[in-house]
Parts: structure tokens; sequence; C-alpha cells
């Protein structure tokens, strides 16, 4: 480092802050060589493919089988974020740095966008996991440290989010990446506001610090001031969703938990490899030293000192030490300024090839950036330091995974991971085999150990050890590793790893909890954050392939979380996604998966629900067939606030009852007597509706609770008016008047009377339509958001907030757009911006329709539509219909 000039270290007035040898402790070492052998991470170099495998060797296969017996060294994570901030991206330096794909195709391969429609949609579509083994030395520690890391590469847009959840379910810590340009997304922070739910812990990663630095050309101190509040945003969202039950999650740069970087040039870096070299030269300890490099701490030049405010000749610590250097060596990559490039890489003791230094601008950056900052350093070191462990983690979150008591046996063998206990596995999700007939069934083992040849028991969403119900015994036929596209067999997988099972998928609908305890409960149901509320009806373009199309469309539902297929009565065959592109990946699945068919499908439509918005003032009659059984119902609105609490799944069914009825209690106004007397939410016993027992007298009132429940869980399913779902209603059960044989008051007679009760206590008590909402995120330039209250008008969106984006021309805002309007909008948002404004939709909130159903005008024609499409009669069902008379 001989002139000014060239020193990377060095202050304004260029006298070298890091001479030769002076932060080294060895004579003829400098700074920058320090930097490189006093890294987070020293990797034992492998040879890596010349093309792109995803074959491990027989000795990886060894090392992998070993490892998952070691809990301790394991981490479980996904890698979150809003759509296009990079989350594949920077997944190929982890898979690189593993030795299962080519380094040079770093940032290009996308390696986990295993399928073909995302690698030309460039977005990924389905969580797609694979398994890495590292070998880590320390900076401390003196001998290397094996670690098994079980990654879930995630889909960043809102339609796919239900792939999110899936991911988050099956790990322990989430890398949450962000765009240094975009910042905070609304999809960033739904994702992060799920893997708080799930108490997943995050990582921050800021990505494309290429474009910040080169197309934003901004300099060190605004660049510092765009990170710090990304991170205090971050901070923010954390804060509001934490689970308060959890120590402090917050990131900051002071702790090394938050990394910034280019994904696409493969570069990065956190605190720890600048912290290692500065505290040499400043007589610092190393914490110290985090600590100046970050937030108000400035070096002042003239008086060698760090001061906590700026002054003359006083530098950010962060500024001076980190970015500069950084940009520094950017800058002269993209120069082609080989002689400060060829001072860094002697002091580095890093060596290209001759080939190599044939490369210029990007790709010279590219590849000198990678031999300073390897990306894959600086995310292993967040990865391996500040996740944590499955044996840490099922500690904290046994308590919101299992349904059951918190003492029983599968609840002590989950908290402490044990590979000896009851096996307990959750299936996430199915993943379509290549042959698209069959399916793995990923998830995650939670403790005991789960082989092949092993006989389980596979447990639905309505199963408990009382019901009995929805349970079958199946033997597995093989169980597998998921290596992104491909798979390896291992005989068998202890507590806190990912595997997938080969031989379940038939008894397996879309997620189920495996185990081999009798008295084991089920594994708390996922929550999504969208619902299905866009439909398609399909059908064969030739009739005679109506049954083959049937047994596709099955299998379609299989392979999604979130995906509804619905075969009517009347014979419609209904797919239900969550959007538009949803919708589109379907039906090419279905096309070119699953049915291998052209498919007519008609105009996309949007599920309504049922609600009402008065009580019923005279309880409603209905008589049972053999007319020995008479129940009276009546029904009022749920509320808004308990509704959606039910469908955030704050309030289940399962487990303990006293915090449910504490919650209704306190927080929802319910008497308590009501609340104790809760039979049960639907449909699908999770629904926003509640069955309450009300009857005062009835002395065997609770011998007819289960048909009473079915018919609620039926009836809520497809109600009166349109056959909708119900949402939003409570029902009181007000009396009953029942035959003394148990055999006169069956499900046969009790289930339709039931029923029949519900469906005349919601039309006496001013029947509504509810419609689902969509939060439009929209940015676009200052000069054109006018244009949007343009486009929005014609569709009944409603702007809820404007704000302008500070050192942008830009301007976000948030808009409410009912979902029937939707369909084309971003299209036409484009076409009237010329391409200027970005539009997200996600799912927001239902919202009641003006106008009653049963009276002629437009609420009354959505009904009449539905009904026609289901093949109904056009007219709904007058009250006397459904009310019995004394």
């Amino acid at each position: 480092m001989g002139n000014d000039d060239e020193t990377l270290f060095s202050d304004e007035e260029g006298e070298e802050v890091i001479k030769d040898g002076e932060a080294a402790g060895e004579e003829g070492e400098d700074g920058f060589a320090k930097l490189a052998k006093m890294g987070p991470v020293v990797w034992n170099d492998k040879p890596f493919p010349e093309a792109l495998s995803l074959e491990a060797s027989n000795q990886d296969k060894v090392e992998h089988r070993v490892m998952m017996s070691h809990p301790s060294n394991i981490r479980n994570i996904a890698v979150i974020a809003h759509v296009d901030h990079g989350k594949t991206t920077l997944t190929d330096s982890l898979v690189a740095r593993a030795g299962l794909l080519n380094e040079r195709t770093t940032g290009n391969a996308r390696c986990m966008d295993t399928r073909a429609d995302e690698q030309e949609r460039g977005i990924t579509i389905k969580s797609t996991g694979i398994t890495l083994y590292f070998e880590v030395k320390k900076r401390e520690e003196a001998l290397r440290k094996p670690y098994l890391i079980n990654l879930v590469d995630s889909p960043g847009h809102v339609d796919f989010s239900s792939e999110v959840t899936a991911a988050l379910r099956i790990t322990d810590g989430a890398l949450v990446v962000v765009d240094c340009i975009d910042s905070i997304c609304c999809q960033t922070e739904t994702v992060l506001r799920q893997a708080l739910k799930e108490r997943v812990k995050p990582i921050l990663f800021m990505n494309k610090m290429d474009r910040i630095i080169f197309e934003k050309c901004l300099g060190a101190e605004d660049i510092y001031q765009s990170l710090s509040k990304t991170v205090e945003n971050i901070n923010v969202i954390i804060s509001t969703y934490q689970d308060p039950a959890l120590p402090d999650l917050q990131v900051s740069m002071e702790a090394c938990n938050v990394g910034m970087g280019s994904a696409l040039q493969g570069w990065a870096f956190t605190l720890e490899p600048f912290a290692s070299v500065l505290a040499a030269k400043f007589g610092l300890d190393f914490e110290t030293m985090k600590t100046c490099l970050w937030g108000n701490n400035f070096y002042s030049s003239s008086k060698k000192i760090w001061v906590k405010e700026k002054g003359t000749n006083c530098h950010r610590g962060f500024c001076k030490f980190v970015l500069e250097p950084v940009i520094k060596v950017c800058k002269a990559g993209m120069e082609n300024d080989w002689p400060v490039l060829d001072k860094m890489l002697g002091s580095l003791e890093l060596k290209i090839s001759k080939d190599d230094r044939e490369l210029v601008g990007k790709a010279l950056t590219k590849k000198i950036m990678r031999l300073w900052l390897n990306a894959a350093d600086a995310l292993l070191a967040m990865i391996c330091a500040h996740l944590p462990s499955p044996a840490e983690a099922q500690r904290y979150r046994m308590e919101t995974l299992y349904e059951g008591p918190m003492g029983d046996e599968c609840s002590r063998a989950i908290r402490a991971c044990d590979p000896d206990g009851p096996v307990m596995m959750f299936v996430s999700k199915m993943v379509p085999a290549p042959d698209g007939n069959r399916f793995y069934a990923f998830g995650r083992v939670f403790s005991g150990s789960i082989a092949t040849g092993q006989s389980v028991r596979i447990q639905g969403s309505r199963y408990t050890p009382e019901k009995n119900i929805d349970v079958s015994e199946r033997k597995i036929q093989r169980v597998v590793l998921m290596m992104g596209s491909k798979v390896e067999s291992v005989e068998s997988v202890p507590a806190g790893n990912l595997c997938a099972l080969v031989g379940l998928d038939k008894s397996i609908l879309k997620t189920a909890t495996i185990s081999t305890c009798k008295t084991a409960y089920n594994i708390v149901p996922m929550q999504y954050q969208v619902a299905p509320v866009v439909q398609v009806s399909v059908r064969p373009k030739q009739l005679s392939d109506l049954p083959k199309m049937i047994e596709a469309l099955k299998r379609l539902s299989k392979s999604d979380p979130l995906l509804e297929v619905i075969f009517s009565e009347s014979g419609e065959h209904v797919i239900a996604a969550s959007g538009e592109l949803h919708l589109q990946v379907a039906l090419h699945d279905l096309e070119t998966e699953y049915f291998n068919g052209p498919v007519i499908a008609g105009e996309p439509v949007v599920s309504y629900r049922e609600t009402v918005q008065g009580e019923t003032a005279v309880p409603c009659l209905s008589k049972s067939p053999n007319k020995h059984n008479r129940l009276y119902m009546t029904a009022q609105p749920l509320g808004d606030e308990l509704a959606d609490a039910i469908d955030a799944g704050d309030i289940p069914m399962q487990g303990d009852v006293k915090p449910r009825i504490k919650a209704l209690v306190t927080k929802h106004g319910w008497d308590k007597t009501a609340a104790i007397k809760l039979w049960c939410f639907g449909p699908e016993e999770t629904g926003a509706n509640a069955m309450v027992e009300q009857t005062v007298g009835v002395q065997i009132v609770l011998e007819i609770k289960p048909h009473v429940a079915s018919g609620f869980q039926w009836a809520t399913k497809t109600g009166p008016m349109a056959e909708e779902p119900m949402r939003g209603i409570r029902f009181n059960l007000t009396d009953a008047h029942l035959h003394t044989d148990a055999i006169h008051r069956g499900a046969g007679q009790l289930m339709g009377c039931t029923r029949r009760a519900l469906f005349s206590s919601v039309l006496s008590s001013e029947p509504r339509l509810q419609e689902p909402m969509f939060r439009a995120d929209i940015q676009v330039p200052s000069d054109c958001s006018n244009t949007i209250f343009s486009v929005l008008a014609p569709r009944r969106g409603t702007v809820i907030s404007e704000e302008r984006k500070d050192g942008t021309p830009l301007v976000d805002l948030i808009c409410h757009l009912p979902v029937a309007e939707s369909f084309g909008f971003v299209t036409s948002l484009r076409a009237a911006t010329s391409g200027r404004a970005f539009a997200n939709l996600t799912f927001s909130h239902w919202a009641m329709l003006p106008g009653d159903p049963l009276v002629p005008g437009k609420v009354a024609d959505i009904v009449k539509a539905c009904r026609v499409r289901k093949g109904l009669k056009p007219e709904a069902p007058p009250l006397s219909e459904y009310l019995d008379k004394l």
C-alpha cells in the first residue's frame, strides 16, 4: 500500500489508517491479507463440477447422514422476500459453495427454479428444498465445524404466498432479502409477518448493492442512510408482529445478523471481517470495533479518536472504513484500473488467471469482489451464528405447533427434538414426482426417527384421538432428501431434519401429521395469508375425456397447498386460486403436467360470502323428517374483528379451551357462558362462523352435539342464497325438543333439520353478501399519479393512502380494489401510464355489498348469476322453504 491513491483504508488527508504489517501481527502481512485470513469463514476447497449438477457423491451422502444425528449443527432456513428482490439468485451462492453448482454460473443459473416456467418468467412459483453440507472454521475456533443446512427457497409473488407458509412451518430461521433500492415492499412485510407468527427467527440481507453504486451513483453517506432506514423499518415490523413470549428478535449491523451485497455478482459482507482488521489497528476489542462501524460513530482524522458527533475532519465509521473501500474496488473494476486492482490483489494474496485478466467492466468487478468478499462466506456466517438449531428452536416453537396437551409424551419429544421418541412429522406440501402421477410428502421430522419400511399413522386435519376419524395406517416405501429438482434416498431421518416420504400420497390430500403414537394429537394446521377467491370452471375439449380430467384435477389440487378444486352437484368443475397469476399457472399445470391435453376454461369469477347484518327476532323452527325433534335457531352478526381473528387462526378450537374463552370474553365482549358453550367454528371447523348452544333445561342436548355440528359444517359451506360459504355469523341454538329414544334422533334426522334451521335464521336476519377486496400497492412517478385515479374509479377502487418516497420522484399509493373488478387491472394500469406504474395485488378483507340480495337490484343479480352458473334455479329460495310452522 505504497502511495495514497492505492490506499483503500485511508483518511481524506491521505494518511494511511492501516499500514503494511501494522494490523496483521506479522511482519510483511498487510490489512487486506489479514482481512482475507480473519474472515468469518474459511472453507475446505472442493472441486466444483463444470456443469450444473445436483447429485451428491457417496462421501457427501455419508456426511449428510452423520450430520442428521447432530441437531445442534443443523440449520433449517427459508429464504423469503418480495418478488424480484433476488432470493433465488442469492441461493446460487450457497449451492455453489456446497459444490453442487459450477461457481462460474452463480447468479445466473437460478438452480432452485426447477420448473421451465419459473426460468421463463424469472420468478419462483413453487418452494423448493435442498440439503447442503458445509465444513466451517469460525474466526475464534481452530477446528473445522460441520453444518447441515436444509434450505427452502420460497416464492415472492403474493399469489404463491401459500408456498411461503408451507416453507416457514418446517423451518426455524428466515433469511429476509430486501432490495436496497425498492426497500421494504408490501410482500416483504407479509412474509416477515408470517415468519414471526410461526416463531421463525429472521436475519436480513440487503441485496443489489451493485445497482445502488453504479446505477444510482449514490455517495457513501447516502447509501448509509438508505441502508439504515431499511434496517429500522424491518425492526418496526418485527416489533409490531413479534410473539411477546419470545426474546427480542430485532436485527442490527453490530450483531452481524445483517448482511449486504450483490446476489447477481456473488459478493456480500457483514461488519465482521472489517471489524476483525480494524480492531488491531485501533487497539479495540472486536465487539467494540463493531459498534464503531455503525450508527453515529465518527472517526476524527486530525485527533485520531472516535467521537459521537460529526465535526471537521470527522467521518462516519461505516462510510469511511466499509463503504468507501467497497465502492473504490467496484469502480476500479468497472474502469479496468489495473494499478489499483493489482495492488489490492497483491495485498490480499489473491490470484486471478490470465483468462480472468482479460475480463472487463462488470465481469471483472464480479470476479474480484467474489475473491474478496464471497457471498457464501457472509451468508453462512450469519446462518450458522444467528439462526437457531432445531434443538434450540423446538423448545419455544412447540407451544404453537402441537394441538395436544403440553405435558404428554409427544409434546415432550417435540420440545426435546428427541430422535428416540415417538415419530411426529408434519407434511407441509406434496411435491409432484417427475412423472406427475405420484407425489413426495415433503415435511419436517419434529421427533422420533422416520425410516424406509416403517409403518406410520397418517392423521388428517379432522383427526383427534377422541374422534379417531380421518386417520389411516401405511408403510413408507422410501425416505428421500429433496435436492432441488432431484432426490437422494436415505435409510432413515432423525428429528430436526427435512425429508420427503414416498408411498403415502394416496392417503394425504394436502397436509398431514405423521406419527407412530396412537395418543398423538395433530401438528397445528397452517393458516394462509391469502384466500382462493378467484374461480374458473373447466371442462375437457372432448367429453369422453371427463373421467381423465377429474383425476387430473385431483392431482392438481394435491400439488398446491392453497388451490381448491370444487366438484359441484351440477357437474361443474371449478378451480379456485388466490389471483390471476395463480390461476394461469394452475391451468398451465393442468394441461401440461396432469391432464396432458387441452381444456376449455370459462371466464374468471369471484367467490362471495353470505352473511347477516341483523338479528333474528323470533327463533326459527325446524322439524326433523320424523317430526319427533324440533330445533330453534337464531342468527346474529359475529363481528368483523372476531371473524378476522378466526380466519387468522388466533382463536383455534383445538387445544386448551381457557385461552379461547378468555379471548372471546375480554377481547370480543362475549358472555362467559356463551364462550364456554361454543360448540364449533365452520365451515371446515376453521371458518369464521360460530355455533353456540344456549338452551335451558334440555338434559340430553349434548348427545345431539355431533349431529348438529355436522349439519352446521354442511350449511355454512353452502349458504341458502347462492350456495356460497357463510362468513361472520353467530348461530344460537336457543331450544330443542328431542325424542327420548336415541334411535329417533340420529344423524339422518338432525343434520338436515339443523341445516334448515340455520338457513331460515339467516334469511330472517337481514341477509347480505360480502365480496373479497384486494389491497393494491401501486408505485408510480408523481406526474402520473392522477392517472391512477382514472383507472381506479370505473372499477370501484378507492385510494387509502398516498405517500411520496423520500429521495425519489415516486409516489406509493395504497388502494382497495374489489376482486371482481381486478381482472385486467394491471394491464390497464400499465397501458394508462405507459408502463411506468407497478402494482401488487394482495387479498385484504371481505367487504359488505350494499343492498338486499333478496330484493331486485345489483346484489340480487350477482346472486342470480351465481345460481345459474351452478345449475340452480335462478331465483333465491324464499324463507317459507326452510321455516317450519308449529
